[in-house]
């Protein structure tokens, strides 16, 4: 039965999105990043990620993330500025031990800006975070 399912609350992962030197093509750019700030490895991290508003949609980007180590982070992907006026959305869903967990960060649009920047936890970068 669905009232017996037990969805944990999912704490200590966080999507950011940064700006940051490209040194290869010596360009800013602004990727979007997954943080583990838990004392725990994450297995089969699984995120989907897509921009909407009224009018638009974006195509859906799948990525898999075999385990994510504690106290760390991985790239999810390059963002073009212009998915910034979209809502931008990442489902997250991993294992914690033998428990599945799930989350939907949302970035509202317009929201994704450089005076939005603050530090984000284990990252030398400043970035829009999402808790």
């Amino acid at each position: 039965m669905k009232k017996d399912i037990e969805i944990p609350k999912v704490e200590d992962v966080y999507i950011a999105v940064v700006n940051e030197y490209n040194e290869v093509h010596k360009t800013q750019d602004w990727n979007a990043y997954i943080i583990n700030d838990k004392d725990v490895d994450l297995e089969m991290v699984l995120i989907v990620t897509s921009g909407y508003s009224e009018t638009k949609k974006t195509a859906t980007f799948r990525k898999k993330i075999d385990v994510l180590p504690k106290k760390s982070f991985a790239k999810i992907e390059l963002m073009v500025e212009e998915l910034f006026a979209l809502n931008n959305t990442f489902k997250v869903s991993f294992f914690e031990g033998n428990q599945m967990f799930d989350k939907t960060y949302l970035f509202r649009k317009n929201t994704i800006n450089l005076r939005a920047l603050q530090p984000v936890p284990l990252m030398d970068l400043r970035g829009v975070l999402v808790k």
